[in-house]
């Protein structure tokens, strides 16, 4: 934000939400980045919506399309997608993306430009909207513990990093057969480049620099560890019940069925599964609410067809990336999201629909039409090959 300054703050915001989201949830990003918003809305009294929406936008592309948040890691997994490529393909996609999510953003501000705003009480009971001396005492002395851009973004690219090493070595050795011999620093990049490695790693990295800065006290600490579990054993839970589901598909060989639907003389029709796919995933999200579970449950479906590049013509990752596009569309009642959006935003029901509602159709049918595009221009089937 420093860096781009207080004009392009929107798109620092969006910018923000693009990377942090890439190895945690949505609602934590918007937990973290909702405080900047209603700060710079008290500094210059407008474009608080455009704020707002440039964090979901941000924060929604990359939880939808990179791995390591569970969705695409679902994804990857159920469709055999290999993890570096999921990623390396997820990010240039979600760049593409990231224009139009900014696009509609100021769209929405556009025809949004005062909307009601009614921020929550904070804990202390002092006004969101005017903070007392004693809560600017306390943002001065948070600030002040805040690490250096190095040390908070070292948590974020770690597992990526790792993820994606892992994937280079897989790539290297791959000629050489399952049972070659790697050297021993090989051997170990690939060990600790696995997702539950990588994950674990970030994870006691995220640890030591709150630590580091004094951020919390061990007491405080072993609470917010004993959340986060609690969380977690929910994602597993689902992420595991996404998992059967799929097994079970494979064993009742719906997959020839579903693939049968898509057969042409010259093979599968790979456009009509990409259309099929995005559809599904449509349904799913707006059905279930959770992009999550949309992304598990559809790649399941369409995972039982037992695809590959070879077959569809263009690389896997683009079926993957396409059930994640459609796992954005679209945003109401029953997605969590929605609420954390409306309640944490200060905005009404109705406002929330007229602004995050809108703003998710338009990623996720940009989106579709990108990865369509680059299907068909930019197939990749022999990358990593």
């Amino acid at each position: 934000c420093r860096v781009l300054g207080e004009k392009r703050f929107p798109v620092a915001l969006c910018g923000s939400g693009f990377v942090l989201s890439i190895p945690v949830f949505y609602d934590t990003v918007f937990f973290l980045l909702i405080p900047l918003a209603r700060s710079f809305y008290r500094r210059v009294r407008k474009n608080y919506i455009l704020c707002l929406m440039a964090i979901c936008a941000g924060a929604m592309i990359t939880h939808t399309m990179v791995p390591p948040t569970p969705g695409p890691l679902a994804i990857a997994g159920n469709l055999g997608i290999d993890l570096g490529q999921m990623m390396l393909i997820g990010l240039f996609v979600g760049v593409l993306i990231f224009p139009f999510g900014l696009a509609g953003s100021y769209l929405i501000d556009w025809y949004m430009p005062n909307p009601k705003i009614h921020f929550p009480a904070n804990e202390t009971g002092d006004d969101p909207e005017n903070p007392s001396t004693g809560e600017q005492q306390q943002l001065e002395q948070r600030e002040k513990q805040l690490p250096s851009l190095g040390w908070a973004m070292l948590p974020v690219t770690l597992p990526v990093l790792l993820i994606a090493c892992a994937s280079f070595v897989n790539m290297l050795s791959r000629p050489a057969g399952p049972d070659a011999v790697l050297p021993v620093w090989l051997t170990l990049l690939k060990t600790v480049g696995g997702k539950e490695i990588a994950m674990m790693l970030a994870a006691a990295t995220a640890m030591f620099v709150c630590v580091r800065q004094k951020i919390a006290s061990a007491d405080e600490m072993r609470k917010d560890i004993e959340t986060a579990l609690l969380d977690a054993g929910l994602i597993i839970l689902i992420t595991a019940a996404g998992g059967a589901f799929g097994t079970m598909l494979k064993e009742a060989g719906i997959g020839g069925t579903i693939e049968a639907m898509f057969q042409s003389e010259s093979g599968v029709a790979g456009v009509s599964v990409l259309v099929a796919a995005f559809c599904v995933a449509s349904v799913l999200k707006l059905s279930l609410g959770s992009s999550t579970t949309a992304m598990l449950t559809a790649s399941s479906i369409i995972g039982a067809m037992g695809l590959t590049s070879e077959t569809l013509g263009f690389n896997l990752a683009y079926l993957g990336l396409v059930i994640a596009s459609g796992s954005l569309v679209t945003s109401w009642m029953n997605d969590s999201g929605f609420w954390l959006t409306s309640r944490m935003g200060g905005l009404s029901e109705t406002d929330t629909l007229k602004s995050v509602t809108v703003l998710h159709i338009i990623v996720g049918c940009s989106g579709f039409v990108i990865i369509l595009i680059l299907s068909q221009l930019l197939p990749l089937t022999n990358f990593g090959k």
